[in-house]
């Protein structure tokens, strides 16, 4: 802290990205407080995949074996199901890292336990139910925050906005935007199960009606995926008209005391896809979906963010703790952590355009045969490998290069 009781680092957002950022400053030394404007982490349908690069983050910090003492299911391989037929699409059993598989754990678990780990160091702190309305300049610099109470936390030098796709930095149009589009959104809800299971991920792809299924051992979490801008004419079709939808999806499964869900049980997801073409300015850096929003194809998005904390640690911590000058390191952040941007979001769109929007359209013809790929997947098991690897560890990982004060 300086003089003030200023933190050095103020991050804005107790998502993943933010709470792996302050677990990481902190254990630099460096003082760091996070404002999450929850009351708690406990939110349904936000990503719950933590894939094999993000388990490799927390190996590195000794914290893996920790982290998988908490519920989750574990997933090594991925399946979907297209002209009536289930197809093996990717293969993670086969990669060298410490935990070769992606752990299914609800995000509140995840958050309770980097806040947990966070909180061993002295120089972290954590201030839940604070929503931040605006920031504080001085001059062209962003020294701070004010919270919608009018309340005011400053930071002596640096404001990391990590508050996701809805950031104050796009509200306020503080940095530019780059739009992608995307030709969908998605429908989230809970379906109850007729036995308990775990680690299951099921997706359904055809004319009119796409579904993914992520088994949560006592229950399913469904995303129905709609065209852009139809989900509110869904939801008047009511909870019922979708469940048909999902249960022709699935004609094996069954889905008993369904019929007490309503239209608002169904929770809307507006997909986009985009990216800040410059991720700061002095005092303020953006990581995570504040810099990038992604598409939940892959369910990429938190590990990614993971990903830019871990940089945003690497390059900066080591100064910040030494005390000097980082506003001319922060372009950097961007510049280390484009590449996997670009090129996730390019596979993401490409996903987007040639399989998922021609199904979504009106009059849609019925799919009578696989693509190519996914055949190809299916029938010759070391190609599964490709999108195991794409998917499990990502493009360019990241490694904990930053100083732990001990």
């Amino acid at each position: 802290m300086d003089d003030g009781g200023r933190p050095d680092v103020l991050i804005v957002g107790g998502g993943p990205a933010g709470m792996m950022a302050g677990l990481l400053f902190a254990r630099a030394g460096v003082s760091t407080l996070v404002l999450e404007k929850h009351g708690d982490f406990f939110r349904d349908f936000r990503g719950d995949t933590v894939h094999p690069s993000t388990m490799e983050i927390l190996h590195q910090l000794g914290l893996l074996e920790r982290f998988l003492q908490r519920p989750h299911d574990r997933l090594s391989s991925a399946e979907i199901r297209i002209a009536g037929r289930d197809w093996v699409i990717g293969d993670l059993a086969h990669l060298a890292t410490p935990a070769p598989f992606i752990a299914m754990m609800p995000q509140w678990e995840f958050l309770d336990f980097l806040r947990d780990e966070a909180s061993r160091f002295p120089f972290f702190r954590l201030e839940m139910e604070a929503p931040v309305a605006d920031f504080i300049m001085e001059g062209d610099r962003v020294a701070g925050v004010r919270l919608a109470d009018g309340s005011e936390r400053h930071a002596s030098r640096l404001v990391i906005a990590a508050d996701g796709r809805s950031s104050l930095v796009r509200a306020l149009q503080l940095l530019p935007v780059e739009t992608l589009g995307a030709p969908m959104d998605v429908i989230w809800l809970r379906l109850p199960k007729s036995s308990a299971s775990g680690g299951v991920l099921r997706g359904s792809f055809e004319a009119g009606r796409l579904v993914v299924l992520i088994d949560r051992r006592d229950y399913w979490q469904c995303a129905f995926v709609v065209g852009k801008g139809q989900a509110d004419d869904v939801r008047r079709m009511g909870a019922g008209w979708v469940v048909a939808r999902i249960a022709e999806a699935f004609p094996d499964l069954s889905f008993p005391g369904t019929e007490t869900l309503e239209a608002d049980d169904l929770h809307v997801l507006n997909v986009a896809l985009d990216r800040l073409t410059v991720w700061h300015r002095p005092g303020l850096l953006a990581i995570g979906d504040a810099a990038h929003a992604m598409s939940p194809i892959g369910g990429i998005g938190i590990n990614l963010a993971i990903q830019d904390a871990v940089a945003a640690a690497n390059i900066l911590a080591g100064p910040l703790a030494r005390g000097g000058s980082i506003d001319a390191l922060l372009p950097r952040v961007r510049t280390r952590r484009l590449l996997p941007t670009r090129v996730i979001q390019a596979g993401q769109k490409l996903a987007q355009d040639r399989l998922i929007a021609p199904l979504l359209e009106k009059g849609a013809e019925p799919v009578a045969r696989a693509p190519f790929l996914v055949r190809a997947l299916d029938r010759i098991p070391l190609l599964r490998r490709i999108p195991g690897r794409i998917i499990g560890l990502g493009i360019r990982r990241e490694h904990v290069r930053s100083p732990a004060k001990l």
